[in-house]
């Protein structure tokens, strides 16, 4: 087992999945509360990683992130190295390429939510921060866990964008996956079948927790009624 590859990859996921809570959680509540085509225009733009090749969003993003943008020659003088082939790079990458599995859950947790109950609480003297904190997110707390376990898991797995942005440099960008690929192309397939099956049971964990959350709920509805 390649544990920096694993340390790495956790630390990526970790990462992408605490930024990725605080940002999709208020933009996935402006989605479910808006109509039209400025609408269409975001929930295309965040729906993007979900059709197009991770090559191709990893090669605009090398691109934008590289020497010749305005961008990239700030970051370089700031920090004196590149962005791409560095951590920050694969976390930006990361980012964009799991914000649909954080933003699409939870844009189907807060449509689902009944609006009578924020009005009530807002014809209750209740200012729109606390109706949110207080009313609204407890409601959909099951469609946040399940775009924390989406995003930390795609995450984990990840491939072609990590491959395209980062390289592979051991200790600095090759995750689990890049190295699964290493162990592949180095017919070492006992190590391979090793990572291979921590990846598995990573992604065969996070379902189970998912597809059990409804039946958490109906128990717990069913035992309050009771």
């Amino acid at each position: 087992m390649d544990f920096a590859a694993l340390l790495l990859t956790l630390r990526l996921a970790i990462t992408t999945t605490v930024v990725l809570s605080a940002v999709a959680v208020p933009l996935a509540w402006w989605i479910s509360s808006q109509r039209g085509f400025v609408k269409a225009i975001v929930q295309t733009v965040v729906a993007l990683p979900l059709v197009l090749p991770p090559t191709v969003i990893g090669f605009y993003l090398l691109v934008a992130l590289g020497p010749l943008t305005p961008f990239g020659r700030v970051w370089i003088h700031l920090v004196g190295h590149p962005l791409a082939f560095s951590f920050a790079g694969l976390l930006i990458g990361s980012l964009l390429y799991s914000l649909p599995f954080a933003v699409q859950p939870l844009v189907a947790g807060f449509s689902a939510v009944d609006p009578g109950y924020a009005e009530a609480a807002s014809a209750l003297g209740v200012g729109p921060w606390r109706n949110f904190r207080e009313v609204v997110l407890p409601m959909v707390r099951g469609s946040v866990l399940t775009a924390m376990v989406l995003t930390f898991t795609h995450t984990v797995g990840e491939f072609g964008v990590v491959l395209m942005l980062g390289g592979n440099i051991p200790g600095a960008t090759r995750t689990l996956s890049i190295s699964l690929y290493d162990q592949v192309q180095d017919f070492d397939y006992a190590a391979a079948n090793r990572t291979a099956g921590l990846l598995l049971g990573v992604a065969v964990m996070a379902l189970l927790v998912i597809y059990m959350l409804p039946h958490r709920r109906r128990a717990g509805r069913g035992d309050f009624v009771a």
